[in-house]
């Protein structure tokens, strides 16, 4: 019993430092629960204001009645034909941008980084270049499947480029790899863009970035592409927390870095494949909801993908709904407003030591 008394103390205080512990875990996970439950509260009244607010407004409970088929033709025309198809493409794509950019950002480990790094913007768009100038394509329902396939052949592209030589596809060398190729593809479009006038002005709204003249089987090309890369996203969620101590300690606690990299390249191209076909090259989305989850959570990545997924659509529905009242009787491209909305929100996270470092 005198052996055993000197230690008690010791118990009994390592008890309470771990109910501490607990305590405070309990009560880090309330206020993020919390914090979810508001931003999906904003995200259901960014979805009401994308359905009821534009050139004519419509109250939130006829739009509701509107999606189960009732009140007056006029509105159920509206509602169900050129509002709806929109807000679902911006849902899906506001998803698609945020939890791309956050799996770019943890992978590579720089803050700076959005889906662009890895030429899927370039693709997309080199790809739609092709086929409005060589192929006479007009419409969105036709080149949305150039613009994904360029954003895939792109990305690959980087892959092989960065993953040759020693180390393999390392995030600097797929970083540099994507910036090169981005840069070659957007100069070879731009360039041909200038020589065929017509074909620059079938895709400039496009270019601009636009959730306009959207339909309902463009949802349905697009959703699956969104849902497989949204489920590999929530997969690499663990993995992805240990690379933030580095390549050696994430081996040390037996993460596949190879296997890790691969799924998350497969999921970025995915998610942003299918976006940039069908929304266009929209900015900042990638780049600013991730910090913004990141001051909110802190740097658990299963965490900043759920804020993601939320505040990603939060932003592009909302970019959509100003676009459409700012410049009366016209609108202006969503992807315009993103960049006038994030540029000086950006720039005031990224001062925030909390929210710039990974």
């Amino acid at each position: 019993m005198t052996l055993l008394a000197p230690h008690q103390p010791a118990n009994k205080s390592d008890q309470a430092k771990a109910a501490h512990g607990s305590a405070g875990l309990a009560a880090s996970n309330a206020w993020k629960s919390a914090a979810l439950a508001l931003c999906l509260g904003l995200l259901s009244v960014a979805l009401f204001a994308s359905l009821g607010i534009g050139a004519k407004a419509i109250a939130p409970l006829a739009a509701g009645q509107a999606l189960w088929g009732i009140g007056a033709p006029e509105t159920l025309v509206i509602i169900n034909e050129l509002r709806l198809p929109r807000t679902a493409i911006g849902l899906l794509a506001g998803m698609s941008l945020a939890v791309g950019g956050a799996l770019i950002q943890a992978l590579t480990r720089n803050p700076l980084a959005d889906p662009g790094i890895l030429g899927v913007n370039a693709g997309a768009g080199f790809a739609v270049v092709l086929a409005v100038a060589f192929l006479g394509i007009t419409h969105i329902s036709q080149y949305i499947w150039f613009a994904f396939a360029g954003a895939v052949l792109a990305t690959l592209a980087v892959y092989l480029i960065g993953s040759r030589g020693r180390g393999g596809a390392t995030p600097a060398r797929l970083t540099l790899s994507g910036v090169a190729l981005g840069a070659v593809l957007g100069g070879i479009s731009n360039g041909m863009t200038l020589l065929n006038p017509e074909a620059f002005d079938r895709m400039r709204y496009w270019g601009a970035g636009t959730l306009n003249n959207r339909t309902l089987p463009m949802v349905g090309v697009i959703a699956p592409f969104v849902i497989l890369g949204l489920v590999l996203a929530v997969l690499c969620t663990r993995s992805l927390n240990t690379l933030a101590l580095g390549d050696e300690a994430s081996l040390a606690l037996g993460t596949n870095i190879g296997l890790t990299r691969a799924v998350v390249i497969v999921a970025v191209t995915l998610l942003c494949g299918a976006a940039t076909a069908a929304a266009g090259p929209i900015g900042f989305v990638g780049l600013m909801i991730p910090h913004i989850s990141r001051w909110i959570v802190g740097p658990d990545q299963r965490w900043i993908l759920c804020f993601s997924m939320i505040l990603g659509p939060v932003l592009l529905l909302v970019s959509d709904v100003l676009g459409r009242i700012v410049v009366p009787p016209g609108e202006m491209q969503v992807g315009v407003v993103t960049a006038l909305l994030g540029a000086p929100v950006l720039i005031w996270l990224v001062r925030r030591k909390r929210a710039s470092g990974l």
